[in-house]
């Protein structure tokens, strides 16, 4: 799980734990105590489901910057492996007449 998401988990950890608490020392009556939960639960959640929201466009930005990259990456590297293809080829290719010219001499 990522920083973020142990963060968000440990939030909603709290949250719940708080919530518990609170109702455990509520001079409140059962109903007004349940409406209470109920809203805190209900705005609580609005908050973690905008926030998991975030998150995930955030790693889905991210994702395509880092495909993007590794893309432009790889095109280089082919680039690069390409042209040198070519040089090892011209080499190996002159070596080859040099070998040739030694032996008929």
């Amino acid at each position: 799980m990522t920083k973020t998401g142990n963060i968000l988990l440990a939030l909603a950890t709290g949250v719940a734990i708080g919530t518990g608490i609170g109702v455990l020392f509520a001079p409140d009556k059962g109903k007004d105590t349940r409406k209470k939960i109920k809203n805190s639960v209900d705005e609580k959640t609005s908050k973690l489901k905008k926030k998991m929201d975030k998150l995930a466009r955030e790693v889905k930005g991210k994702s395509s910057e880092i495909k993007g990259s590794l893309e432009e990456n790889i095109e280089s590297l082919l680039a690069t492996s390409e042209y040198k293809k070519d040089e090892v080829i011209k080499l190996l290719d002159k070596k080859l007449n040099d070998l040739k010219k030694t032996v008929k001499s």
